[in-house]
């Protein structure tokens, strides 16, 4: 229990939105405990700023290369923390995504300060049979490993990355939680009622522009869908990513049949005008935005990938199909045309799912549990 009187938690992550719409209601849980929270992040906005003014939070920028192993970038990261810890002296740090967690868990580590991670997905590293591929996979659990063996705890979105980091011996069995995601905010994302279908069914994918996301998938998809029925609509919401697997505006721009609506800090009107939400991802931690679109009452395409398939109960809410299995997708988006009455009981499953499941207030309720706060 950390329950000094003058008790301070860091939290650490990559991008400066992220703390505020993944982990705002997880932060100010964390604040209502008692606990003054210094967050750590690239640069604020002057937009975020205000907002992180409004909540009360405080803020400290460092440096991190957000895609890529370089050892001077990271180096510079790690050395900026240990300097942070020694400064702020924390009760406990509380880290998510891959660099953060690393860098993070080692610099707590030397600084010798309690060290809570947060593994949201395992992302480019842990994909692909190359050779690069199977070196970098084989680097960075090592360096999770070094990171994460004096953690307090090691959180997990999904069973299946619990297990894959159990089996790689990166971190012994006990140490390690499932949580149900990030949580979404069930009042923010609420049930919104299905617009017309009288002008076609609306197919939406919210993503980062990636290869890995099925965005290639899903535009082959449409032109073939389109063909059939033409009025039917395929939008695609996100921006782009500096990641390897990124895909260029330029080559979304020639996909005919998608319908690029640029990227957005509210997600919430294009989840209102769409019938139907695909998302047909090669891996996720949770994927926040399908859960979104759930909480709003949309049934769901995606894969029974790690991470996806937990967001459906086949036939339920929605269905999950192979991934990069283009035929399947095109099929179940032309049953939902052919059966625009089940769209509707379908996205109401995918609200109650949410609600027993993916409420923020419930998700957080159990990180502070697993935090001892």
């Amino acid at each position: 229990m950390h329950n000094n009187e003058y008790s301070k938690a860091i939290v650490v992550g990559v991008e400066p939105i992220s703390l505020i719409n993944f982990r705002g209601a997880l932060i100010k849980d964390m604040m209502k405990s008692g606990k003054e929270i210094l967050t750590v992040s690239l640069p604020l906005t002057n937009a975020l700023q205000e907002q992180f003014d409004e909540v009360g939070i405080s803020h400290q920028s460092i440096y991190f290369q957000r895609t890529g192993l370089n050892p001077v970038e990271d180096f510079k990261s790690l050395i900026a923390l240990l300097g942070l810890f020694k400064k702020e002296r924390p009760d406990f740090i509380l880290a998510y995504t891959i660099k953060p967690v690393i860098w993070g868990g080692i610099a707590a580590r030397f600084s010798k300060v309690p060290f809570y991670a947060l593994v949201t997905g395992l992302g480019f590293a842990f994909q692909g049979e190359s050779f690069r591929r199977k070196l970098l996979t084989k680097l960075v659990s090592f360096l999770y490993g070094v990171a994460l063996s004096h953690a307090n705890k090691v959180i997990f979105q999904n069973e299946d990355n619990r297990r894959l980091f159990v089996e790689r011996r990166i971190v012994p069995f006990d140490k390690t939680e499932v949580v149900n995601g990030s949580g979404v905010d069930i009042s923010r994302f609420d049930l919104s009622t299905l617009h017309s279908l009288d002008n076609g069914v609306r197919f939406l994918c919210i993503a980062r522009l990636l290869g890995e996301k099925g965005l290639r998938e899903y535009a082959r998809a449409a032109a073939i869908v389109k063909m059939q029925y033409p009025n039917s609509q395929f939008v695609l919401v996100g921006p782009e990513d500096t990641s390897p697997d990124g895909i260029l505006i330029s080559e979304v721009k020639s996909w005919d049949g998608i319908d690029y609506q640029d990227s957005t800090n509210d997600v919430r009107p294009f989840i209102g005008k769409a019938h139907v939400y695909v998302l047909p991802s090669y891996h996720e931690g949770l994927p926040r935005s399908t859960i979104e679109a759930m909480s709003m009452g949309r049934a769901v395409i995606t894969t029974d990938a790690v991470g996806c398939k937990d967001t459906v109960d086949e036939g339920v809410n929605g269905f999950k199909i192979p991934v990069k299995n283009v035929a399947l997708l095109v099929e179940k988006m032309i049953w939902f045309i052919e059966h625009p009455d089940q769209i509707q009981p379908m996205g109401l499953a995918s609200r109650k799912m949410v609600e027993e499941k993916f409420d923020v207030h419930k998700v957080n309720a159990r990180m502070l549990e697993i935090m001892g706060l």
